[in-house]
């Protein structure tokens, strides 16, 4: 049996929008920041200031690939085409496994395994300010 892209992409999409939203919304922004850490070579998220990766000041919600002056990959321009917004569900899938979700990503981290340290990287991207 052969599996297309479409239904790759589809089984992605699926197993995304099938993880609840409240596992995402009870994060704890302090520990959000420590877990940041391991994201702060190449990204923001305190500053609207782009590294090796974009800024992700105000990622929830954002449109996907849509930060001025950086250059995303093809991959991620063109998941941007069929999953437009940064959701907490869409972030959430993504923080687990960016290879997996955006084949061809030129972001080269592996993804975390935890839900719980996903939970608190979005709370803090939520908002940076609460974990001081």
């Amino acid at each position: 049996m052969r599996i297309s892209y479409s239904m790759l992409f589809g089984a992605v999409i699926a197993a995304a929008v099938s993880v609840p939203t409240a596992a995402f919304a009870d994060g704890d922004a302090a520990k959000g920041a420590k877990i940041f850490k391991k994201c702060a070579a190449c990204h923001t998220a305190t500053e609207a200031k782009n590294k090796v990766g974009p800024h992700l000041v105000d990622i929830i919600d954002r449109p996907i690939a849509s930060v001025e002056d950086y250059k995303y990959s093809p991959a991620m321009t063109e998941h941007a085409t069929e999953v437009p917004t940064w959701t907490v569900e869409a972030l959430g899938a993504y923080l687990h496994k960016p290879k997996a979700v955006v084949k061809g990503t030129k972001m080269a981290f592996a993804g975390l395994k935890k839900d719980k340290d996903i939970e608190d990287i979005i709370a803090y991207l939520k908002d940076p300010a609460a974990a001081k």
